[in-house]
């Protein structure tokens, strides 16, 4: 490693030091990619960790994460979304060049564009409205990913001019923009929790949406109607003679189920210091230890109640309901106007949408359901892919992640006060069964 001039030897210290260290590794697991990463502890670095593997779409079927002093230690067992070990070079060579470098902080670019960023209560043909209006007023959409959650809607669309394919700057376009949107959100009795604004920065687009529906506080208002009645169990218990809070999940597992969990605490200026993740079956079973950033535990019952609804919220707003529908067509103007137009004509009301345009080709994600929440006629599908292109709307089911049998001689999850009893015990245990460390006692 090439060293800059003005590094002193001590500055060139600090960095080595600071660096993470991370091992992938393919030998140790029969069913699963370890990727191990040892660092210097710092409030956030373990929500960056889990983003780069999530980014990539990886399933993380167990995971421990053990952190003494300033120090932390994380070792994840990923694969591939068919339960395939990781055997890509180029992919692994990214993992261990992104997280060697999370200190210095990564995410998707979106130098160039226009972001806007819009919450209100959802309603059927909101979206078709959102860009109608966008393309009315020469708007590209460029990227896009829209969520809902007990009756409310957040959404993150990133715009260039169709003109110019530049940002857009102009002042009274923006003020355009932003007014006739607000107009659409608040609709007849939405007036003061309509929001939108419009900004150049760049961010993580799910991390954002997290932020703007907890902004929002979702999580307070109960659901319209729930088609899945597999709610997510979480527990929170206090340990106070060792200064923890001891939080339990149990919910059905899906991809980037720890990013969501852990972006939440992350952003409610909550530190993890040890926590075990583990799958079992279509299962997923967290538990973390966790404090406030100055380090003291939850302090009453009122902020317990808080931390579980939060959590409930967060994994509830990616799971998503109804058909998923995958469009892949030519990019052209109006067209995301056209085919959220065709959906609330023929009564499909948009759940969730995630779009995205590469080479000039749109390859967006809608989740549909009827006008009140409910699994969406078949025959209705098929006459909205006639209208809009039977090649190019297609019907998909929801990826399956694909788990082995969990092994023997590791739970399932924590069990409240047995865990108490030996904080960290559990983590330590695994680590040293990993080779990691040389005792757990």
């Amino acid at each position: 490693m090439e060293w800059p001039a003005y590094l002193d030897e001590y500055e060139k210290l600090v960095i080595r030091m600071t660096t993470p260290r991370v091992m992938i590794d393919n030998a140790g697991c029969s069913n699963a990619t370890r990727v191990m990463i040892d660092s210097a502890r710092k409030h956030g670095i373990l929500l960056e960790a889990v983003q780069v593997l999530t980014d990539l779409n990886l399933s993380i079927k167990k995971a421990y994460i053990s952190s003494d002093g300033r120090w932390f230690m994380d070792v994840f067992h990923v694969t591939d979304l068919n339960g395939n070990k990781l055997t890509d070079e180029s992919v692994i060579n990214y993992i261990e060049q992104s997280l060697g470098t999370i200190h210095y902080g990564s995410s998707k670019c979106f130098d160039g564009l226009t972001a806007l960023e819009l919450t209100g209560t959802d309603r059927l043909g909101l979206l078709s409205e959102v860009f109608a209006v966008l393309s009315d007023l020469n708007c590209n959409v460029v990227e896009a990913k829209m969520w809902t959650h007990n009756g409310r809607i957040a959404s993150l669309i990133y715009v260039k001019d169709c003109d110019s394919g530049s940002p857009i700057k102009d002042t009274q376009k923006i003020d355009r923009i932003e007014g006739r949107l607000r107009n659409i959100l608040k609709g007849d009795n939405d007036i003061r929790s309509a929001k939108t604004s419009v900004s150049m920065a760049v961010t993580h687009t799910e991390r954002r949406l997290h932020q703007m529906m907890f902004a929002d506080r979702d999580y307070e208002r109960k659901p319209i109607i729930r088609t899945n009645g597999d709610s997510p169990s979480v527990s929170v218990q206090n340990c106070l003679e060792r200064g923890y809070s001891v939080v339990n999940i149990q919910c059905k597992d899906r991809t980037k189920l720890l990013f969501d969990v852990v972006c939440t605490l992350t952003d409610m200026e909550y530190v993890v210091f040890h926590a075990t993740i583990n799958t079992t079956g279509d299962r997923a079973y967290l538990e973390f230890f966790i404090k406030h950033t100055d380090g003291t535990p939850i302090s009453s019952e009122a902020e317990k109640q808080r931390v579980i609804l939060c959590l409930q919220a967060a994994i509830e707003r990616r799971a998503s309901e109804g058909v998923r529908l995958e469009l892949c067509a030519a990019d052209r103007p109006g067209l995301l106007a056209e085919v959220t137009r065709t959906f609330r004509e023929n009564g499909l009301n948009v759940t969730r949408a995630e779009i995205s345009t590469t080479m000039d080709t749109a390859q967006n994600v809608f989740y549909v359901t009827d006008a009140i929440g409910n699994p969406a006629d078949p025959e209705i599908i098929e006459a909205v892919r006639e209208r809009i292109g039977l090649s190019s709307l297609k019907v998909k089911e929801l990826p399956l992640i694909h788990h082995q049998k969990g092994d023997r001689d590791e739970p399932a999850a924590g069990v409240g006060g047995a865990v108490l009893l030996s904080l960290g015990s559990l983590v330590r245990r695994n680590l040293y069964n990993l080779g990691l460390i040389r005792s757990y006692s």
